[in-house]
């Protein structure tokens, strides 16, 4: 297919099926069409994406899920790693679907509607990159960029099932995202293969001096090295936190992963549960401190699945976060010490499959707890310390939703952990087909 051919396919899928899904806020067609007609040359050339709309993409405002930015200027340049996708080949068709500021797992937007799962649209695509996850796994688009803070890429990808890329923090630039916590803030790409999720990644690789937190000054890539397997890797399980309340889905998803990797041992990182306490000390406190000029000026204009918190996290104590990051220190160096034996640790990516849109309550083993906060469970910890993960994506049974699992390395060991994917999408247990409903169409 040519680039104009691929660019005119997702837009028609697009208008087919993002009205059930509503996965994207800005649809580019004059953009796309133009940059298509101009056969993009390079390694992801002529394929279409849509970036998250914290991204700047210009012509647009870069709305981040709000209302408040609605009538912010349009973006004057493409966010760094928009640009370098361009760069690549690929063509932006659109920015897509968030929960307001990147706040949230669930991307049930006020303002922009929810996104909803391809594979049951009665049910949540996850968040805060619902949308990205979404538009591919609905064949709307072959990748896409998303943000991760606390699991907002694992999470979606878990629940939408398909592939997500969380690199090691300071990897990749952010330059031009619309930051939610500085500290936390990840950028990664959504795929329906593994071989496109390392293109992809390849492609937004490399420094930026627009990003003062960017800290990767080399570029290593992760495709050639994509089929050489995983002989000779120390791989095992996360127990302790990590076994704690989930559905029967995880529990089997994990162990499948385990078996087909060889993880014959379980170990335990005593530290998982303060480091995501701290973790949520510090998200309030940050993301609330970003967003103060907006919560003294338009606090009416927040949604209220966000107002609340923003507020509570604008009144957290210093010396709270202050201990939170001490914590956090911790706990990055009793991992380490982990990781000098382990080269992949696996664990779930969410304790469930997606719920139905407006559950706010689950109930596991016997415990009952808050949906949305509990979706970040075993993701909360692991962004915490910044390490790399891959989400990988298990159909299950017929007519029943997908679940993830994370493969989760040492700091700038990517490509390792694709090598690991590609033998479970090799194995057939991994895999992140269109979803059955817009397969056919």
């Amino acid at each position: 297919m040519s680039a104009l051919d691929r660019v005119r396919a997702a837009l028609d899928a697009i208008a087919r099926h993002d009205g059930v899904i509503n996965a994207f806020t800005d649809v580019l067609a004059e953009r796309a069409l133009a940059r298509a007609a101009a056969n993009p040359a390079g390694p992801l050339a002529g394929q279409p994406f849509g970036a998250k709309n914290l991204f700047d993409i210009r012509g647009i405002p870069t709305r981040a899920g709000s209302r408040i930015r609605r009538s912010a200027p349009p973006a004057e340049a493409d966010a760094t790693a928009v640009a370098r996708l361009e760069a690549a080949g690929a063509i932006c068709v659109g920015a897509l679907n968030m929960d307001e500021f990147a706040y949230g797992f669930t991307t049930e937007n006020s303002h922009d509607g929810p996104t909803r799962n391809p594979h049951d649209p009665t049910r949540i695509a996850g968040g805060s990159s619902g949308g990205s996850a979404a538009a591919v796994a609905a064949g709307m688009v072959p990748f896409s960029l998303g943000t991760d803070t606390n699991g907002s890429i694992r999470v979606p990808a878990s629940l939408c099932g398909v592939w997500g890329l969380k690199p090691t923090y300071g990897r990749i630039s952010r330059a031009g995202a619309t930051l939610f916590v500085a500290a936390l803030d990840h950028i990664g790409p959504f795929a329906r293969d593994v071989t496109t999720l390392a293109a992809v990644y390849d492609a937004l690789q490399g420094p930026d001096p627009r990003d003062p937190a960017q800290l990767a000054t080399t570029v290593e890539p992760a495709l050639p090295s994509l089929e050489e397997g995983i002989a000779g890797l120390s791989i095992a399980r996360l127990g302790g936190w990590f076994e704690g309340p989930q559905s029967p889905a995880a529990r089997r998803a994990v162990a499948a992963v385990a078996e087909v990797l060889g993880a014959r041992e379980t170990v335990i990182w005593p530290e998982a549960e303060a480091t995501r306490a701290a973790a949520y000390l510090i998200t309030a406190a940050e993301g609330a401190g970003f967003r103060l000029p907006e919560l003294r000026s338009r606090l009416e204009e927040f949604e209220p699945l966000i107002q609340d918190r923003l507020l509570a996290g604008a009144m957290i104590p210093a010396a709270w976060v202050f201990q939170a990051q001490r914590v956090r220190a911790i706990g990055q160096a009793s991992m380490r010490a982990l990781q000098a034996k382990w080269d992949i640790l696996i664990a779930p990516a969410t304790p469930i499959v997606a719920s139905p849109i407006g559950q706010e309550m689950l109930t596991l083993d016997g415990v009952s707890m808050p949906l949305r906060p509990s979706l970040g469970l075993y993701t909360q910890p692991i962004s915490a310390i910044g390490l790399p993960v891959v989400a990988a994506p298990l159909p299950q049974a017929e007519g029943a939703l997908p679940i993830g699992v994370q493969l989760i390395g040492r700091p700038w060991q990517e490509a390792l952990l694709l090598r690991a994917a590609r033998v479970l999408e090799k194995a057939g247990l991994c895999r992140a087909p269109v979803a059955p409903a817009f397969a056919a169409s």
